[in-house]
């Protein structure tokens, strides 16, 4: 297969969209199945999770509500270890079933900020939906209860996923070439 250019870097294909897809309308229906009868609310991490959030929720046919929240740890290819938030969550989440729609679970550092901050707000329940995961990076143990794919370490990029802000708009995920 072809590769791509990014930036300064290489990319080889990893993932196909069709391949994508088919393990979003699975995660799709296992929250249709187990949310039925309920309204949770979708919570959204920005920017990487934005393609995988869209095309989630359009299987996704209980009613529920969608937010976002901006949130930032990696500068390059490289994590910072440290979560800035860019943009704050705006609903009230007390009482609420809540939904977190994430990109990419490598450290889990961003995510246990998430799932603290949500306890702090007393939402009813919270679980975790990942288009994927690093099970080798994992530095904290998060519950990962919708996961597309887990995938090996490396950095990828499309599909939402960026190098530097770019690439997100490629339809497939691809790894760098070392």
């Amino acid at each position: 297969m072809g590769t791509i250019q990014v930036k300064d870097r290489q990319f080889e294909i990893f993932l196909k969209e069709e391949d994508i897809q088919k393990e979003i309308k699975r995660v799709g229906s296992e929250i249709n199945r187990d949310f039925k009868g309920k309204e949770p609310l979708f919570l959204c991490i920005l920017n990487g999770a934005f393609m995988f959030a869209a095309d989630l929720l359009r299987n996704v046919t209980i009613p529920c509500n969608v937010s976002f929240v901006k949130l930032a740890s990696y500068q390059g290819t490289d994590t910072t270890g440290k979560i800035k938030q860019l943009m704050g969550l705006n609903e009230d989440v007390e009482g609420r079933d809540v939904i977190i729609v994430e990109d990419i679970v490598d450290t889990g550092y961003t995510m246990r900020d998430i799932l603290d901050s949500l306890a702090e707000k007393n939402a009813a329940s919270v679980s975790v939906c990942a288009l994927l995961c690093k099970p080798d990076k994992l530095k904290v143990d998060i519950n990962l209860k919708y996961l597309a794919m887990n995938i090996p370490n490396g950095f990828i990029v499309g599909y939402g996923l960026d190098y530097d802000g770019f690439g997100r708009n490629l339809r497939d995920i691809y790894k760098i070439v070392k």
